[in-house]
């Protein structure tokens, strides 16, 4: 894993762009563990977590008292 997690920051994505965004940067990241930034948006989480469930990837917030950010993990 590298020094820096990456980022993928979703602020001012339209929902339609969501799937395929999400799915490149998950067969593009070095990485098995990332960040997802979804803002504040329910639907955004809802479209990330279709794409995360479809790659058998799990997420739990940055922070429980911001829930627009996500880390993303392989699952067991």
């Amino acid at each position: 894993m590298s020094d820096k997690m990456q980022v993928l920051d979703l602020h001012g994505i339209r929902h339609h762009q969501v799937h395929d965004l999400v799915e490149d940067f998950i067969l593009l990241s070095p990485d098995p563990i990332f960040q997802i930034i979804t803002g504040n948006s329910l639907k955004m989480l809802e479209l990330v977590k279709v794409v995360l469930t479809k790659y058998s990837l799990e997420f739990d917030y940055v922070d429980w008292s911001n829930s627009g950010a996500i880390i993303v993990y392989e699952g067991i």
